[in-house]
């Protein structure tokens, strides 16, 4: 398996793409999806899903475009379904351009597999209400969006967002992943568990 990041969109949104031999997943499309096609096509791969940890703008950019070139059905978690009605979901904040309209299916978090990859969905709410983590243990990688980052986690100052909540979230569902565990964020470098159980300011009291 292959793990590739894109960053995409007008704030860089980490795009991935978990991929097998002839099927990928990928996660969080915020902005033009010209470059993951073209690695979809040059390597033969299916794209199953289209998978978004939280429905705020700048993940979503890439979802219209992506699910019509690729038939890939969009999924998200339904208590994020409200950002759809304001501009958290639908764009046009700071003058930011207004996100195409696109038809998705909710999940429920539990056990599931995308392009033949176990995978574990977590509900980690706190940077929006309806916050999901993608955890596929094959991989050794957890999919987090902005609920945390590296030495850092998501702003909780949005409609939705909760700091005790996703404090709570990390604590409960991520540091209680294997400490090896890559996370990948929706914004910046990977990091992993262990890192910011041990380093990270808003988990170490520092």
């Amino acid at each position: 398996m292959e793990i590739k990041t894109f960053a995409l969109g007008p704030l860089q949104t980490n795009c991935y793409v978990l991929a097998g031999e002839t099927e990928a997943v990928a996660v969080d499309p915020g902005g033009d999806p010209a470059p993951v096609l073209t690695y979809l096509k040059e390597n033969n791969l299916t794209l199953t899903h289209i998978l978004n940890t939280h429905l705020h703008f700048d993940h979503t950019y890439g979802n219209s475009a992506l699910s019509a070139a690729t038939g890939a059905p969009i999924l998200h978690g339904e208590d994020d379904a409200y950002l759809l009605d304001g501009e958290l979901g639908r764009g046009g904040l700071f003058g930011l351009p207004q996100v195409e309209p696109y038809e998705a299916q909710t999940i429920k978090p539990g056990q599931t597999a995308f392009a033949g990859f176990d995978c574990t969905v977590l509900a980690t709410p706190g940077h929006s209400k309806g916050s999901l983590t993608f955890y596929f243990p094959e991989a050794g990688a957890a999919f987090v969006g902005d609920l945390i980052f590296f030495r850092s986690i998501g702003r909780t100052d949005f409609e939705g967002g909760d700091l005790d909540e996703l404090k709570r979230s990390v604590r409960e569902n991520i540091f209680t992943l294997p400490p090896q565990t890559t996370l990948l964020s929706g914004h910046g470098p990977e990091t992993t568990v262990g890192d910011e159980m041990n380093h990270n300011p808003f988990f170490t009291g520092f």
